[in-house]
Formats: C-alpha cells, sequence, structure tokens
C-alpha cells in the first residue's frame, strides 16, 4: 500500500487517485531565461523517479510539466542582449529539453504559457464574473486573497502580515498581498490583447489554467520544488479552488528538498550555479540521474565531488551487473534441479523484491529502495558468478529489470545497445585465446601479464584445467 507525504494536510496518507487506475500529474517546469541547472535536475529527476514507480504498480499516469516562456526574468535577459523575448526563450527551452533527453526523462504533455494565452483570458474571466479578482485602473488584473477563505493553508502562513508579496503596481492593489493574474503592458514589452487591455499573463495563473486544460478540473499530484510553496502554489491553489468552485483542487501535493552546495541554496544571485550544460561535461548523465534518483525527494540534495564520485561507482557496478548477467544467460542451461542452498538464493532475491516495493511504497523512499538494489548486485557476484544457475540468473535479471524501471540508468543495457557488448565480450574471449596460447608454450611472463592488464579494467579470469572463465570484478 503506497503512502504519501501530503504538504496540504502535512500527513502521511495512503495514495488513492480520484480516479481508479489514473494518475494526474502535474509538476511546474522553468521559466526558460537561462541554462538550467542541477537544481532543475534534481526535481525532474525525483517526479520521473514518481511517475515511472507508479506505472510500475500498474497505474496509467500522464505527465504534465509546463515551460513558462514569458515572464519578467525573460524579458530583463532580452533586453541585456538586445534580442527579443522570443529568441531567449526559444534558446533556453531548446537547452531544457535537450537536457530532459539526457537524464532519460519523457514529459506527456510540456504545454507552453505563450501558447495558452487565450485560455488564460478566459480563466481570469470566470475570476472577475465570481468576485474574486478585480481590474485595477491601470488595466493589470489581481486576484482578491480576501474573498477566498482557506489562503494560507498550503504554506503554513495562516496569518495575514505574512502573505505579503512583491508585485508591481503596489498601489492600485486593495491589499498589499493580493496577487496579479494579468499584468497591463509597459513600453518594450510582450503584449497581447484582453477585454482590460494590452497586458501579459501573471506567473501564478499560468500553471492553474495549463493543469486544469489537460488533467481537468481536480487532479492527484502537483510537483514542484519546496520553494515554490509560498507564494507560487499557495496563489496557484487559491485562485483554482475559487474558479472551479471544487476542494480539494489537488488531492496530494509533493514537494521536492532544497539543493545546496556548501549549505546554501543553489542560486543566480549567489553565483553558485552549476549548469547541466557543464554537469554533462564532467560526469554521465546517468551518474547525475542516479545520484540525484536515490536521495529521497524530500530531503535536501548537498552537492559534493565525492558524492558524484560514489555515484559513478554505484552506475559501474549496476553495467557490470547486468552485463554479467546477460552473458551467464547466453552460457547456462536450463536446471533440472536446485540445492538447498539455490533455494536459499531465490528467497533472498524474493525477500530483497519485497524489500525495494516496500521502501518505494514508504513515500518514494529512493534512499532505502536503493539499498535492495545494492543487495542483489551482491548476490550476483558472490554467489551467481561463482555457482550460476539459470533460473537464479534469470531471477536477478527479471528483478534489476523490474528496478531500473524505477531508476532509468540502464535502458540502453536491457535494449542491447550498452557499450556494444557482444563486440566486447569477443574481444575479451580473443585476448584469453591469444593468452592460451602463450601459456601452452610456457611463456608465463607474458600470460601473467595479460591476466595483471585485464585485471586493471575490472575482468577477473579464473584458470581451470581445460578452460579460463572471466567475470568483470568490483
Amino acid at each position: 500500500m503506497l503512502r504519501v507525504y501530503n504538504t496540504l494536510t502535512r500527513r502521511y496518507e495512503v495514495f488513492e487517485p480520484i480516479t481508479p487506475g489514473i494518475v494526474r500529474m502535474y509538476v511546474c517546469g522553468p521559466t526558460v531565461y537561462d541554462y538550467s541547472h542541477l537544481g532543475h535536475a534534481r526535481t525532474y529527476v525525483a517526479f520521473d523517479i514518481i511517475k515511472r514507480y507508479l506505472m510500475l504498480k500498474g497505474y496509467d499516469v500522464i505527465h504534465v510539466q509546463n515551460i513558462t516562456d514569458i515572464d519578467d526574468k525573460i524579458i530583463n535577459r532580452a533586453r541585456e542582449e538586445g534580442v527579443s523575448w522570443s529568441e531567449i526563450a526559444d534558446r533556453f527551452t531548446k537547452d531544457y529539453l535537450e537536457s530532459l533527453e539526457k537524464l532519460n526523462i519523457h514529459v506527456h504533455i510540456h504545454p507552453r504559457v505563450s501558447e495558452h494565452i487565450k485560455d488564460i483570458i478566459e480563466f481570469i474571466e470566470k475570476l472577475i464574473e465570481k468576485g474574486y479578482a478585480y481590474v485595477a485602473p491601470s488595466g493589470s488584473v489581481y486576484f482578491d486573497v480576501d474573498k477566498y477563505d482557506d489562503y494560507g493553508r498550503l504554506s503554513g502562513r495562516l496569518k495575514k502580515e505574512l502573505w505579503s508579496q512583491e508585485e508591481e503596481f503596489v498601489k492600485e492593489k486593495k491589499n498589499p498581498y493580493d496577487f496579479a493574474l494579468w499584468k497591463a503592458a509597459k513600453p518594450g514589452e510582450p503584449w497581447w490583447e484582453s477585454p482590460w487591455g494590452k497586458g501579459r499573463p501573471g506567473w501564478h495563473i499560468e500553471c492553474s489554467v495549463m493543469s486544469s486544460k489537460y488533467l481537468g478540473e481536480q487532479f492527484d499530484i502537483h510537483g514542484g520544488g519546496q520553494d515554490l510553496i509560498f507564494p507560487h502554489h499557495e496563489n496557484e491553489r487559491a485562485q483554482s479552488e475559487a474558479r472551479f468552485g471544487k476542494k480539494p483542487w489537488v488531492k496530494y501535493w509533493l514537494h521536492t528538498g532544497l539543493f545546496r552546495i556548501s549549505g546554501e541554496k543553489m542560486s543566480k544571485s549567489l553565483g553558485n550555479i552549476i549548469t547541466l550544460k557543464e554537469a554533462f561535461k564532467r560526469w554521465k548523465p546517468e551518474v547525475i540521474r542516479l545520484w540525484l534518483a536515490t536521495i529521497h525527494y524530500r530531503k535536501p540534495v548537498e552537492f559534493s565531488e565525492e558524492a558524484l564520485m560514489q555515484a559513478e561507482r554505484a552506475y559501474t557496478r549496476l553495467v557490470n551487473t547486468i552485463e554479467t548477467l546477460k552473458r551467464l544467460m547466453k552460457e547456462l542451461e536450463p536446471d533440472h534441479s536446485l540445492s538447498s542452498n539455490d533455494l536459499n538464493i531465490l528467497k533472498e532475491l524474493i525477500s530483497i523484491r519485497k524489500g525495494f516495493y516496500e521502501a518505494m511504497d514508504d513515500d518514494f523512499n529512493t534512499s532505502r529502495a536503493f539499498s535492495y538494489v545494492y543487495k542483489l548486485t551482491t548476490i550476483v557476484f558472490k554467489e551467481l558468478v561463482n555457482r550460476p544457475k539459470r533460473s537464479l540468473v534469470m531471477k536477478a535479471y527479471e528483478m534489476l529489470w523490474e528496478f531500473n524501471r524505477v531508476l532509468g540508468v540502464l535502458d540502453k543495457y536491457f535494449e542491447g545497445k550498452g557499450m556494444e557488448s557482444e563486440l566486447i565480450e569477443s574481444l575479451i574471449e580473443l585476448i584469453i585465446k591469444v593468452r592460451q596460447i602463450h601459456r601452452s608454450r610456457k611463456e608465463y611472463q607474458i600470460s601473467d601479464w595479460i591476466r595483471a592488464e585485464l585485471a586493471k579494467l575490472g575482468i577477473k579470469l579464473m584458470d581451470y584445467k581445460d578452460r579460463t572463465e572471466w567475470i568483470l570484478e568490483m
């Protein structure tokens, strides 16, 4: 039974989607004014893991992740570079989508704000009609927070003095904590026609409109970073429940922990941003994904070189495990009997699989779940390599395939493309044959050198009376 921590209720709750068998999930995507960075990846990977596990459990998941391509930051960047806002948005949208591809993240629907202006205007019109929004003299439209009686519950800010938000045209607002739904056009800024004059959407309205357009008036999961809880998600919830008259608008609010460097939140203002473009030059995307995937999504992430090195070693171990299992399956004949030791190994494999699911059912605890993945690799190298049985090898292979459906770092190896394994195996076999020739000639110095060089590459040779076997050694 899957249990999740709901930010709104501050409780662990049994996960039961609104429509049985279907999970509708919206995740806040980027504002595309700069290159995507590791902090973004932290959230995108986390919710991809959540989606993959839900799919593994048999749910049909619809994953929507927006692209905010019109915003103050984009306009300011365009002004600095002397180019159009759309050029900035297109450049960094391309970077974002390429980064997702490298991280093996596939979003079902990727709506862009600039393609949904008509929907946004209609949404705002309904809020005005219901009395939840008002038009200011400038032509801007604001949400009247006092008209919504449940404001602050998501963020825990229940006192009005905690509601103030940085917004333009403060003097024309009824209350300092009212927020913009529509911003009147200013000289040199992009604009669209509306019933209130030329202007553009406010930040918060975008997600309410695009999530409800594709997922309905109520949906199951809304995700994003903890730094978005206030004011962004608080405002989304207020305007959406006001618009649709339904509570809860979102059943489960899930939030990822902050990304930190040397104990500080990663941010452009602190100058400690590590872009994915830079990160991919230093580490394989699979290593970055594995590192992020094995940290519980609600925990803060502390960047360190050592953490990436550990992830790299763990990734190498996984690759060696799958390559070893594939080779053993080719070599082994079907089993006609199993020893008591074999049956004990089978029981242990079953226990590992159970532990993995129990960990993931505990609010997607990937940190604990990965410990079971590691136990599986240990059994492969300590038990199956030395006393291989095809049934046990196949079971281990199936389990690793199942676990990878969540981790998403070994896809190419299961598709048969990893490391061009068949060619590599053929080359290793050829080297072993050459070594056998030297041994038969009693040229032991050369044969020992070959063994030592292969060992440096992680290939262990085992000499028997009539043959030489090899394994990938940790």
